[in-house]
């Protein structure tokens, strides 16, 4: 099985092991601040938990509206170049947090912080897109969606014992790995090699002229694969509160589920994404998704009904069948978000495609909030239908905008 999951995380090629080292030390600096971060603003710098919930509802806005226009950027200047830039940017805005005892600094810093991870969204996906084509750029993704995992994992273990600590310079020291970790990043992003992008040809024109944004089609599906991913809210959130709040279980249970979600997509990922190589396969992957989510949602549903011998038991059984929508979904939005764009346009159908993610991130906690906690075992079962009637629209979504772009380059 370890020999497996080796052959299954760790890429064949150079520059593939170059973007796993780049992904495993981006993970693990983001998920040793992550981890720490609340407190970090709350305890050390002394902001109240309202001020700064509002600052990164702002500052999530802010990125937000980030994603199109870095999309723009890299199909025009290559995404290698923009991208290690906006590594070195976060690299010192991270290091300001220690800086940030003023409200309005840290505000302004939260907000840059939110632009910058934001759009590195679509400028990773363009690079991987340029590095190694339509053929084996969904794996790679998968790849590194499973060392993104890993990375974290650690990066959240070596969070404890700043946690632990609990001091000021212990949380400056989080800060500082952090920092550093952004910057080895962009040394790393600035060594990877990007072919150059062949010159659009003059009878493209009638592609160009038409933006993404407009492209309606390929909106629709965004939107159906960010619904799809209100299943990082469901995670995050839903359950969490769900187990501690509605079940009144302990919060350990919530732990088991976190570190079973991680260590299925670390051994799945890569061999459940097989078939996201085609539009059409990456649309029935994603249809596979709101079915398995559904599933989920009413296994969690009965968890309210069943006596309390089962309710653990079952809490973790749900949970181990959502892990799976979540692993279909990721690679069915990879397939998706690689096929359907035009030549010479990745970057900028990358940015759409990453603000249906931006929208759940917006809605998602709200909704899901008031699904699970104010409604209950019902709010589960509307939430799964949502998950299942999305996912089953994602067929003939996808085929429809699959249809359209091929009409659209006949006419150009």
């Amino acid at each position: 099985m370890l020999r497996s999951l080796c052959s299954d995380l760790i890429p064949q090629t150079r520059t593939a092991r170059r973007l796993a080292f780049l992904t495993l030390i981006q993970s693990m600096g983001t998920g040793i601040f992550l981890t720490s971060s609340a407190i970090f603003f709350t305890r050390v710098i002394g902001f109240s938990a309202q001020s700064v919930a509002v600052v990164l509802s702002i500052a999530g806005f802010f990125g937000f509206l980030a994603t199109v226009p870095a999309g723009r950027l890299a199909d025009r200047f290559g995404a290698r170049r923009l991208l290690t830039g906006n590594y070195a940017g976060l690299s010192v805005l991270f290091a300001l947090y220690c800086f940030s005892d003023a409200f309005a600094v840290f505000a302004v810093v939260a907000c840059l912080i939110a632009v910058g991870e934001t759009a590195g969204s679509p400028l990773r996906a363009a690079l991987t897109f340029n590095l190694f084509g339509r053929e084996a750029a969904t794996k790679v993704r998968a790849q590194m969606r499973g060392i993104f995992n890993l990375g974290s994992m650690a990066g959240a273990a070596l969070a404890g014992v700043a946690l632990a600590a609990g001091t000021r310079q212990a949380f400056y020291s989080v800060i500082g790995v952090n920092a550093c970790a952004q910057a080895i990043c962009a040394v790393v992003t600035l060594c990877l090699r990007e072919p150059l992008q062949p010159e659009r040809k003059r009878g493209q024109s009638g592609v160009q002229r038409r933006a993404a944004l407009r492209d309606y089609r390929f909106v629709a599906v965004t939107l159906a694969s960010g619904i799809l991913e209100l299943h990082n809210a469901m995670l995050n959130i839903g359950v969490p509160l769900w187990i501690t709040v509605r079940l009144r279980e302990s919060g350990s249970l919530n732990s088991v589920v976190m570190i079973s979600n991680t260590l299925l997509v670390l051994l799945f990922q890569v061999r459940l994404s097989r078939g996201a190589d085609s539009s059409r396969g990456a649309a029935i992957l994603q249809r596979r998704s709101g079915l398995i989510l559904l599933a989920s949602c009413l296994v969690f549903a009965g968890t309210a009904v069943v006596p309390h011998v089962w309710v653990a038991p079952l809490v973790v059984l749900a949970a181990v069948v959502m892990v799976f929508g979540e692993i279909y979904q990721a690679a069915g939005s990879w397939g998706i978000s690689f096929e359907l764009p035009p030549p010479g346009r990745q970057g900028e159908y990358q940015g759409v495609f990453a603000l249906g993610r931006g929208l759940q991130q917006f809605v998602g906690p709200m909704l899901v909030t008031a699904l699970v906690i104010n409604i209950g075992a019902c709010g589960w079962i509307v939430l799964g239908i949502v998950f299942g009637a999305v996912g089953t629209l994602c067929v003939p979504l996808v085929r429809a905008a699959e249809q359209d772009a091929k009409k659209v380059l006949v006419a150009a």
